[in-house]
């Protein structure tokens, strides 16, 4: 809110004090006026964290080799490029050149971008996908993408495995090779193909959207699993695979517990693949999410992968395209700058961010740092062309 916006509101509260409640509606009009103007104030804190926290990622988190945080392959350099370019450090930039230079040692002959001995070569290669989607603004890295894109794809869970699309596990993705499917991995296998172009109608990302739809705690025609019909509440959990698990553990009666993190990142997916605002599924995880409404922590699981839940939450509120979120009391948030806010008071002096707790490798600023300044390029403003 402007300065000259609030002496004039207090002129006019001072003004009509003894006739406070015809005064009202001239109050209540005026912040009507005013409260864009103060939503719109929060861009510059929002552009100077960023500013702050890029510069932490290139003067302190980038090793002279190119790569953020290497003990940990290329997964976090990846993540690092792409917050950069994000929110806006030019791809040409030195510091995005060294990144990308970095990721590109990791190709191998069969297109995945991992080291030789790594378990998580769908993870490391998914992520690496959308970094590159951001850099190849002419084209240079398309066969690369290409590589990549057929790479992850051959990993997925289809008829070639178990018992077909009745498996539980059909559609998913997990870390590595054929490993395990869960939904954290599977939205970042759909996220990397749409970022390179991948329509919603491939059969990879439908397939993937069978194994999505069984994640959540929805009973019916796409997803008849035993686990929905215990605690049917329409969030999602970690995966309904190998005898299902949650991060967020199990019901009295044998559940599997919906959490934040999961609900976004489902809800996300869904609309990736597809699924509009009127789908139940779609409606059902709104639902959920509108009862459980914070940024102060990653509903079900407290502090545990807070950051990673700033990040899909952003992306999943961002893909969802509405300004506000109106919660389950009937509350219409401008989610946009309320998690700008949550996030700016967590800042570090020196930019960065980091979670005192370390579940998930969340104890390194690089990662943690990147996962934010991906969650505040979905807070800021939006163009009208875009709303």
């Amino acid at each position: 809110m402007l300065l000259e916006d609030v002496v004039i509101l207090r002129r006019c509260i001072v003004k009509c004090r003894h006739h406070w409640f015809t005064c009202l509606g001239c109050c209540l009009g005026m912040l009507a006026v005013l409260l864009p103007v103060a939503r719109g104030a929060d861009e510059s804190a929002i552009r100077t964290a960023i500013a702050e926290a890029s510069a932490f990622l290139i003067d302190q988190g980038q090793a002279a080799d190119g790569g953020f945080s290497t003990q940990a392959g290329p997964a976090v350099t990846a993540l690092a490029v792409t917050a950069l370019v994000k929110t806006g450090t030019p791809v040409d930039s030195p510091a995005v050149q060294k990144g990308i230079d970095y990721l590109l040692r990791f190709k191998q002959a069969d297109g995945g971008i991992y080291p030789p001995d790594s378990f998580v070569s769908n993870y490391e290669t998914s992520i690496a996908l959308v970094a590159l989607a951001a850099c190849n603004l002419d084209g240079r890295y398309d066969e690369t993408v290409k590589a990549a894109q057929a790479f992850v794809k051959g990993l997925q869970w289809d008829d070639g495995e178990g018992k077909g699309s009745a498996d539980p596990a059909y559609g998913g993705a997990g870390y590595g090779r054929k490993g395990r499917p869960d939904l954290s991995n599977t939205s970042f296998l759909i996220e990397a193909l749409r970022s390179v172009g991948t329509g919603a109608d491939d059969p990879a990302i439908q397939r993937a959207l069978v194994f999505v739809s069984r994640t959540q705690n929805l009973e019916g025609s796409h997803n008849q699993l035993p686990f929905p019909a215990k605690n049917p509440d329409g969030g999602f959990y970690y995966t309904p695979a190998a005898g299902g698990e949650s991060q967020a553990g199990t019901t009295p009666e044998g559940g599997l517990r919906s959490y934040g993190s999961m609900t976004y990142a489902g809800l996300k997916s869904m609309i990736f693949a597809g699924l509009t605002k009127d789908d139940p599924r779609v409606k059902a995880a709104v639902a959920w999410l509108a009862k459980h409404y914070t940024f102060t922590e990653n509903p079900g699981l407290g502090d545990a992968g807070l950051y990673y839940y700033f990040q899909t939450a952003a992306k999943a509120l961002d893909t969802l395209g509405e300004e506000t979120f109106t919660d389950s009391a009937g509350v219409n948030h401008a989610w946009r700058s309320e998690l700008a806010d949550a996030i700016i008071a967590r800042q570090q002096p020196d930019g960065s961010w980091v979670n005192s707790n370390p579940r998930w490798m969340e104890g390194d600023p690089n990662l943690v740092t990147s996962y934010t300044l991906l969650a505040l390029a979905s807070c800021l403003p939006k163009p009208p062309a875009a709303q």
